[in-house]
């Protein structure tokens, strides 16, 4: 039985968020200080539920527990991928994640965090940190503690359609003015480094230094994008990032095509257009999985999307 499944978003409230979840994709959004839509997600912190057909009503992580074969019987406690749209109005503290190893130690036997970004939309001039300047780890304590922020933070440009790999171990942020597409572990560990001394509440909001200084690596090595585009029928199909954890695409569709599929499930984020896949219609904002067994992939209309895999 070919049967997608939709999920309804989950939202977050965040000192750093804006509205553009609702004035750019027209999400029903809790307010104006909205900064991140959990798409994809059976994290506790953010479960999403299925929205149509067989499992209307039930939330993802019941669908991970009591229904394996719809992702192939593959292992693990929990569903392994967490997609966000993350609209930062204002800048995101300096931040870095461990990795499983670490995180299995220390956060109660949490998945560490590697993530990756497709910049959806950006201000003019806008800039994000990827990365540091300490040549050693050593050198990394010294100016965390010293709180020499200019020269060790990392700060880039970028434009729409950019695409970061960012690794456990990696100091980031992102910064004012920038829409993306986040795919990731499905974990909610943060180490906040540095947040510009902003207060929450007239409270400075909590920091862990030594975590972050525990985890980041150094010197920093940036990670290269694949980049690979193929063509199949009236779509390219361009491979951002393939890691042990996962593998993200994006895809263009003009038309139609058929596209090979023997993925375990894909994780589908439509981010502008509309069309059908074999005949269901998609829309922008919509946010869905195909599950195991469902076969090749017919699309047909105008749309861009990301797709992600654990393979």
């Amino acid at each position: 039985m070919k049967e997608l499944l939709f999920l309804k978003p989950v939202f977050k409230e965040t000192i750093w968020g804006g509205n553009r979840l609702r004035t750019d994709y027209g999400y029903d959004i809790p307010s104006d200080h909205t900064g991140e839509c959990w798409a994809i997600s059976a994290h506790p912190n953010g479960d999403g539920v299925i929205a149509n057909g067989t499992y209307k009503g039930e939330h993802l992580s019941s669908l991970w527990k009591n229904h394996r074969e719809l992702f192939g019987g593959l292992c693990g406690d929990q569903f392994p991928l967490l997609v966000k749209i993350i609209d930062a109005k204002a800048d995101l503290s300096i931040q870095v994640h461990p990795d499983d190893a670490y995180a299995a130690e220390h956060e109660n036997g949490s998945l560490g965090k590697t993530e990756c970004w497709y910049i959806l939309d950006c201000d003019p001039g806008a800039q994000i940190v990827v990365g540091h300047h300490a040549k050693n780890h050593q050198e990394v304590e010294e100016m965390i503690r010293g709180g020499r922020w200019d020269a060790f933070i990392r700060v880039i440009p970028i434009r729409k359609g950019d695409f970061f790999q960012i690794t456990p171990g990696t100091v980031h942020a992102i910064k004012t003015g920038t829409l993306i597409l986040e795919t990731q572990q499905s974990s909610d560990i943060t180490y906040r480094v540095y947040d510009y001394d902003r207060l929450q509440d007239g409270k400075p909001r909590q920091l862990h230094v030594q975590q972050s200084i525990d985890v980041i690596k150094a010197p920093f090595v940036p990670q290269n994008a694949d980049g690979e585009t193929t063509s199949v029928g009236d779509a390219e199909i361009t491979k951002l990032v393939s890691c042990e954890y996962y593998s993200v695409y994006k895809l263009t569709v003009k038309g139609k095509a058929t596209i090979p599929n023997n993925n375990p499930f894909v994780n589908v984020s439509i981010l502008s257009g509309s069309g059908t896949i074999d005949g269901v219609p998609v829309k922008k904002g919509d946010h869905f999985i195909i599950p195991a067994g469902y076969g090749n992939i017919t699309w047909e209309g105008e749309l861009f999307l990301i797709a992600s895999s654990v393979r």
